[in-house]
């Protein structure tokens, strides 16, 4: 198949006049509302880096500074809550630009009616988890929308960290022979939420993996492991993480199907309800790129952490075509990993 073939499969999508929900899902519609209307109007060179995180000098140190929304549906769910969710993202971010986490702020949208409850056990948790990830949260906003207006709580975290002097993770150090890893089955916080969301009872419960990457993003750092890029698989999962480093390195990537860890509780739930698990979203899942002589020690030190003992070697980058992932499948085919053109799971974080 000619790489013009392949690039030219998915159906069309045309431009909408109003948003989607798929523009929202991590997808070809969200890569496509950034650049028409976000990127084309805020031309920071920082912004047009693409990273998960904004680099930028002050003071003779590198700061990386980002922001998220959490609009999670439903608010709890097993391994965690939208508060949990919040402090992860935002600290995550940070991680995958190398960033030690330092500071957060916290925004509250709050519709009238939202048992004053519910949001003090939301607020512990952002509590109890920023002391986990060593952050403090030091500034914030509060409003208050009608009754029906926000759907309960909206929170909007961002983040500063430091970068360490020497420390230069981006996708532009892509190369073409780097392997790809990841840190731990992929899946399971999508299947997590929606268990609950659509009342769904598995035999073994799925659990999010909801959790702050920071510290495995240290520990590879002070074992010496030279890592080009890093990027958390959350909207679109695993799949859509890869895609982004593809087209942004402007490398290829193969990755191995049988070699991608997948619990047997997700994968039979994804089989189920017709969901590829590579596309469902993680909160505590991490790609990294390093090159082939870091592999063996990459893996060692991620193993060794509770977060990333299910590590495994997922590809390797080639050349090209640039911007294409290939999936070699378990039956031994070969296949386009390509974004998503809809929303396969709303609302997960």
């Amino acid at each position: 198949m000619s790489a013009d073939l392949a690039l030219s499969c998915p159906v069309p999508l045309g431009r909408h006049t109003t948003v989607q929900l798929a523009h929202g899902g991590g997808g070809r519609l969200m890569r496509q509302l950034l650049e028409d209307i976000f990127l084309e109007s805020f031309r920071a060179p920082a912004l047009a880096e693409r990273h998960d995180s904004a680099v930028v000098p002050l003071g003779g140190q590198r700061l990386a500074f980002t922001t998220d929304s959490y609009v999670v549906m439903p608010r709890f769910f097993p391994g965690g809550n939208i508060g949990t969710l919040a402090v992860h993202g935002t600290v995550n971010d940070l991680a995958m630009a190398g960033a030690k986490p330092l500071y957060l702020s916290a925004g509250f949208i709050l519709e009238e009616g939202l048992a004053l409850d519910e949001l003090r056990r939301v607020v512990a948790s952002m509590r109890e988890a920023a002391r986990e990830c060593g952050v403090d949260i030091v500034t914030g906003d509060t409003k208050v929308v009608d009754r029906g207006k926000a759907d309960g709580l909206f929170i909007n975290t961002s983040g500063v960290g430091r970068v360490p002097e020497g420390v230069f993770v981006h996708p532009r150090r892509v190369t073409p022979g780097d392997a790809v890893l990841v840190s731990g089955d992929v899946g399971r916080h999508g299947i997590a939420v929606l268990s609950v969301r659509e009342g769904l009872a598995f035999d073994t419960p799925v659990v999010s993996d909801c959790a702050s990457l920071a510290p495995l993003v240290e520990a590879l750092f002070e074992a010496g492991v030279e890592v080009h890029c890093l990027r958390d698989a959350t909207r679109g999962g695993l799949a859509t993480a890869l895609n982004e480093i593809a087209l942004d390195a402007g490398v290829g990537l193969v990755v191995d199907e049988p070699a991608v860890p997948v619990d047997a509780c997700v994968a039979g739930a994804c089989e189920l309800l017709g969901l590829d698990p590579l596309y469902v979203a993680c909160e505590g899942r991490m790609v990294a790129f390093v090159p082939e002589p870091q592999v063996e020690r990459a893996l060692e030190v991620l193993v060794r952490h509770p977060l990333g003992a299910g590590a495994a070697r997922i590809g390797r980058v080639t050349e090209g075509p640039a911007g294409m992932v290939s999936l070699r499948t378990r039956l031994g085919g070969q296949r386009l990993l390509d974004l998503l053109s809809g929303e396969q799971l709303p609302r997960i974080c």
